[in-house]
């Protein structure tokens, strides 16, 4: 008899077909579908499969006493209760490493794409506008990339600015062991001495609003920003501020505060560019990421320890 399978999230017909050959599945992957499900077949489920974003919550859990195993599909595990999970001997697992270079490839779409201004460009361009007419933009190659994160993902986009000719730099709350890139012990030191800063950082509330005004004022009129992280990590009030005083000249974002709404005071600027949170899907990553679930499930059940635990 196979295993119950909780699905919170979001997954296409080919994820659902390769989750059913070894999970009997319990589809919820809308809020509203939850508590029926959990009505249903709580008191069965040994596994569940959700986001960083979704979560699960703690009373959720606490309706499946046979719950076992807990999962995000990426790497990003917030809105999970880690110690409360932990309490129960649940064993949690995420997909690390499973979507570091669609996050790359995205940050550097987005650096692109609010640097050199494509998507006003692309408009203009719609409505016959030449480029005499037009102001010039920056180059990319060449420059300063601060990264704030330098983890799978981080490095990733360290790897990429080289390609770039840039000069790399980090934060993180203790220097990389063998990393060559500079390091700076504070994210505002980062922010003052480079020209891109891309915030690759966890979520989480070590991380809240850890851009703030303070470090946009570092980064400067000519200083771009990129988030490929988590909302919580910019204070979307004060970028909206920066940007609309132009105390920075530009902003990527992929995630931000409030999703999947994304906020008010951001949509009518045209110095940022907005992505609703898909840096990590492609259909190579989810199937990467949905393999790797079922390789920490197959451990996990026959008693192995599992390979990307939390």
């Amino acid at each position: 008899m196979k295993p119950i399978l909780l699905v919170l999230i979001q997954l296409g017909d080919a994820s659902r077909a390769s989750l059913a050959a070894a999970f009997d599945l319990v589809y919820a992957p809308e809020a509203a579908q939850r508590p029926a499900a959990l009505d249903a077949h709580g008191e069965t489920i040994r596994a569940v499969l959700t986001n960083g974003t979704t979560g699960l919550a703690a009373a959720d859990i606490d309706r499946m006493p046979q719950l076992e195993l807990v999962s995000a599909l990426g790497a990003g595990y917030e809105n999970i209760p880690v110690d409360h999970a932990r309490e129960r001997g649940i064993v949690l697992v995420n997909g690390a490493g499973t979507n570091d270079h669609c996050v790359a490839d995205h940050a550097f779409a987005l650096l692109l794409a609010v640097v050199r201004d494509v998507p006003q460009l692309d408009q203009a361009t719609r409505q016959g506008i030449w480029r005499d007419t037009l102001a010039m933009r920056p180059n990319v190659s060449g420059k300063r990339l601060g990264i704030v994160g330098l983890g799978n993902i981080g490095e990733k986009v360290a790897r990429r600015g080289a390609g770039f000719d840039m000069t790399v730099g980090y934060h993180n709350r203790k220097p990389r062991e063998g990393s060559p890139l500079r390091y700076f012990d504070s994210v505002t030191g980062l922010a003052q001495w480079c020209d891109f800063l891309v915030v690759a950082t966890p979520g989480g509330p070590g991380t809240q609003h850890l851009i703030g005004r303070e470090v946009l004022e570092a980064l400067g009129p000519q200083g771009f920003v990129v988030n490929v992280s988590r909302g919580s990590v910019v204070d979307t009030a004060a970028l909206a501020q920066a940007l609309s005083a132009n105390t920075i000249a530009g902003a990527g974002l992929d995630v931000y505060e409030g999703e999947p709404h994304p906020p008010e005071a951001l949509l009518t600027l045209r110095n940022v560019v907005l992505t609703p949170h898909v840096g990590g899907r492609s259909p190579e990553t989810i199937t990467a990421s949905v393999d790797n679930f079922l390789s920490n499930a197959q451990r996990h059940f026959a008693g192995e320890p599992v390979l990307t635990p939390i």
